[in-house]
Parts: C-alpha cells; sequence; structure tokens
C-alpha cells in the first residue's frame, strides 16, 4: 500500500499525526472516554480540515494547522483496540511515532485541567496501552484532558462512559478550544513550551 494513501489533499513535508481517543458510535458520542474524538471534530471545524480517508478502520481528516501539515484521526475500532488503526497509518506513512500527538482522557486530572507529557506508561488507560503495545514505543506526545474522578459509589468505567454533567458541559468548549491551543503550541513551539504553559494548575 502506498505511504500517500491517507495524504490527499495535504503537503508532503513534515506531517504530524494528531489521534484523538474514543469509541465510535451514538452510544459513545459525548461520554467523557471520548474527549479526545470531540477534539478532533472540533480541530477538524475550526481549522477548516477536510476528511481525507475512511481506511485503517479510523476517521481521517487532512489539511494544515498554523502552517503544519496534519493527519487528524479518530481510530474506530474500540479504545481498548485503538493501537492497531494508528500503528496501520504509521506504517503506511512517512510520519514517525515521535511526530504524534495523542488526545486522551484522564481521570487523575481534575476537569478542565490539562497535561502535555512527552512519553510514559499508559497510567492505566486502556487506549494508551494498545497504542504502545501495537507500536511497540511510548515515545509519543500526550495531551492528558482531565475528566475527573468519579463520585463515591461510581466505578471507573461507569464514569469514563457516562455523560458529562450540565455543569461541565458549559465549560466543555471552552476546555476544548484550550486543548487545540496546547496542541498548536506543541506543533509551532515545541513540548518544552507547551508543558511550560499548559501543565500549570489555574
Amino acid at each position: 500500500m502506498s505511504g500517500r494513501w491517507f495524504l490527499d489533499g495535504m503537503s508532503e513535508t513534515g506531517p504530524r499525526l494528531i489521534v484523538g481517543l474514543g469509541n465510535p458510535g451514538p452510544d459513545y458520542a459525548f461520554t467523557r472516554h471520548n474527549i479526545g474524538f470531540m477534539l478532533i471534530d472540533r480541530l477538524a471545524k475550526v481549522v477548516g480540515l477536510t476528511r481525507s480517508s475512511y481506511r485503517a478502520n479510523a476517521s481521517i481528516f487532512a489539511g494544515t494547522f498554523a502552517g503544519v501539515p496534519i493527519a487528524a484521526v479518530k481510530p474506530l475500532a474500540y479504545m481498548n483496540n485503538s493501537g492497531f488503526p494508528v500503528s496501520e497509518i504509521i506504517r503506511n506513512s512517512r510520519i514517525q511515532c515521535e511526530d504524534m500527538v495523542v488526545i486522551h482522557d484522564d481521570i487523575d486530572l481534575a476537569y478542565e485541567r490539562l497535561k502535555i507529557k512527552e512519553k510514559g506508561g499508559d497510567g492505566g488507560h486502556n487506549g494508551l496501552r494498545s497504542l504502545i503495545d501495537a507500536l511497540g514505543t511510548d515515545v509519543f506526545m500526550r495531551v492528558r484532558m482531565g475528566v475527573g474522578r468519579p463520585s463515591a459509589g461510581i466505578g471507573v468505567v461507569e464514569h469514563v462512559l457516562s455523560e458529562f454533567d450540565a455543569t461541565q458541559r458549559i465549560a466543555l468548549e471552552p476546555f476544548l478550544s484550550r486543548a487545540i491551543e496546547a496542541v498548536e503550541t506543541i506543533l509551532c513551539d515545541g513540548s518544552k513550551e507547551a508543558m511550560n504553559r499548559f501543565n500549570r494548575k489555574f
């Protein structure tokens, strides 16, 4: 398969891969676990990315962001198998794992908190575990989007697979916008600058 297949309509110079983690289907669309998908959808709309492909069991948007050619991806395998579509994209492109930014939910961060991380383990996140296993490396950038811990009596799975409450929904759009700013900073100014700007509590 040609390495050009998902890059139709975008520059071939130094593309970056932006991956949002989530679960496919309407039942999961607005759940906490799908905040990575929400980010990709918002990025595509705000930046004007064009849908490039549904190949590799993924929804792929292509274009430029802040002058940088990108492919923005939603793996359409379920969260636990996210790594397989992403690894196929990596294998059939010029993109290196170090040039990938992964956006995912994180229960260890309070809602609206962001944290940029350059590499590391999966932290108990099944989507990250699948990525690391499929790619054979943990060297890729992460944008951790805090969704908070569950209330007493509510399990973690129930928490992440439930929707944001009414108060949280009010803050969701600004939260997504700030995460897009974090991705832009990573692309334009590097990971260290992004960590300095966005890892601080507010």
